[in-house]
């Protein structure tokens, strides 16, 4: 949907209408006397059936509204990994599985002793609370029977509590369906583009939505942020220039207009307009593996989007928190092992260990000032100088072995794909799983938020760019370190957090003010 006559000044300019964006334009939209801008790259979702039906997701990637990002070489991963990042309203919650974690307190905390102070677990229960997105436990009727079996086989296997609720109160381990975002009659997802934008779009004349609509620089005038160069011309903010672009694209934005570290900016022929020296440091990801089985009778067809399932394991104890994950697929998921020569079966499950907390650390950086060429991103995965994460890869195969080796699960197996029974050494078990780990598509922390001693720290604790006024960050980039779970939840409530705070720098309304009206 294309703003029919934008105007050129409004009160809050928010760029990208992603994950977190769309809600910070929409409760910033709350108050009428409020006029907000909101940009978006990629197309409305408004009757994009692709896009909103949660189960067609997996054809989304590397499709029309995927900006696939690929990754430099990794000498000790997979350099054939595209990162996708969704162009269109509701941005990569548009674009995802919508599997639907509360952070844990545990990650809040590791944000405050990075410097995040007010991020404290107990102050961010109201931005939990008021999220409007529609989530639930996979509903019975999209609950496959191979599952069924898979959750006691692993609960007894990991030994681990079966069917926990997930989002009830922090969980030690456990194994069960997941909490979905998803309305299970219709299929559609819960973006925050369908819970925020959809009720309000063309109903509050305050709030101007431009779709497909690129923003090239942000300018900056005396030290301050005062607006956008955009496809549709130059647009001024009164107030205050909100970037949530998302990981990749939110440094890249600012490293193109000249907010970056300035000896790299000028060797690309970029006039500097702010030396920031963190913008790209600190690219973080939840990588994960892959053990793929055949199974001896066809998949049942039940599903609410053929990832319904997640086991969590303790194995370390040294954490109140999950060290492993896995997610289940129930759908031939084999970019990478199918490239290393490996069959495609036609009926298979697929379990995927995860690393929660990933400790080895990335960055981004431009290659041209040409907008039209990607960024490079090098996440340099497995290389902590602990091996932790390796061997967070090999412990998680083993386990899996150990679930398909218990039945009922047992039972629906004919055989083992990838890695295949002859790879049972810790160092084999190392080399496959890093040859054919993917991601989760979590790329984040490329912003970081943290105190002021924190020379990489790109935003302060109220999400404003360090050295410029009436410019802040609202998306995952400015994580300054992973959450254990799904980061999609966390970035509803970064967008939630961050209305508050524009509101109160700027002396706008509160939220319940507004809300109350």
């Amino acid at each position: 949907m294309m703003a029919t006559n934008p105007q050129d000044r409004y009160d809050v300019v928010v760029v990208g209408g992603g994950t977190a964006g769309a809600i910070v334009a929409a409760r910033l939209s709350e108050d009428p006397e409020l006029s907000v801008c909101l940009i978006e790259a990629g197309p409305s979702d408004v009757g994009f059936d692709d896009v909103l039906q949660l189960r067609r997701w997996l054809s989304l990637l590397e499709g029309p509204i995927d900006l696939a990002y690929t990754t430099t070489l990794q000498p000790r991963g997979n350099a054939h990994i595209v990162h996708s990042r969704a162009a269109v309203l509701g941005g990569c919650s548009s674009h995802n599985t919508q599997i639907y974690f509360k952070p844990f307190p545990g990650d809040w905390q590791d944000w405050v002793d990075r410097g995040a102070a007010g991020w404290e677990p107990d102050g961010m229960e109201q931005y939990y609370d008021r999220l409007e997105t529609k989530h639930q436990i996979v509903a019975e009727k999209d609950r496959n029977p191979l599952l069924l079996d898979w959750i006691p086989s692993a609960a007894k296997a990991a030994g681990v509590q079966a069917n926990p609720d997930w989002n009830a109160a922090p969980f030690h381990d456990g194994v069960g369906f997941l909490d979905v975002g998803y309305d299970p009659a219709t299929g559609v997802r819960s973006s925050s583009s369908v819970a925020y934008l959809h009720p309000i779009m063309g109903k509050r004349p305050n709030l101007t939505v431009l779709t497909e609509t690129w923003v090239h620089r942000v300018n900056l005038e005396g030290g301050r942020a005062v607006s956008v160069d955009t496809d549709a011309g130059t647009i001024q903010a009164e107030h205050e220039i909100v970037v949530a672009g998302g990981s990749v694209d939110t440094p890249r934005l600012l490293l193109l207009s000249g907010i970056g570290p300035a000896d790299d900016l000028r060797e690309l022929g970029i006039d500097v307009q702010h030396d920031l020296a963190g913008v790209g440091e600190n690219l973080i990801d939840h990588p994960e593996s892959i053990i793929i089985w055949e199974l001896n009778r066809p998949l049942p067809p039940e599903g609410a989007m053929d990832a319904d399932c997640a086991l969590f394991v303790n194995r370390l104890d040294r954490d109140f928190r999950p060290d492993l994950m896995y997610h289940t697929y129930q759908l031939p998921f084999t970019f990478n092992t199918e490239r290393l020569g490996y069959p495609v079966p036609e009926h298979c499950i697929c379990m995927t260990p995860n690393i929660p907390r990933s400790k080895s650390v990335g960055r981004m950086w431009l290659l041209s000032k040409d907008p039209a060429i990607k960024p490079a991103l090098d996440f340099r995965y497995f290389t902590d100088e602990e091996n932790y994460d390796e061997q967070t890869i090999v412990d998680g195969l083993k386990i899996a072995r150990e679930v398909a080796n218990t039945e009922p699960f047992k039972g629906w197996l004919k055989r083992e794909i990838a890695p295949g029974p002859k790879i049972t050494s810790d160092a084999d078990l190392s080399t496959y799983g890093r040859a054919v780990h993917h991601t989760v598509y979590h790329p984040s922390g490329t912003c970081r938020m943290g105190a002021e001693t924190d020379e990489l720290a790109v935003v302060d604790p109220t999400l404003r760019v360090r050295g410029i006024e009436g410019l802040s960050i609202a998306d995952g980039s400015i994580f300054p370190t992973m959450p254990t779970v799904n980061p999609m939840v966390a970035t509803f409530m970064i967008g939630e957090k961050a209305a508050d705070l524009v509101r109160e720098r700027n002396g706008f309304r509160a939220h319940q003010a507004v809300a109350g009206d």
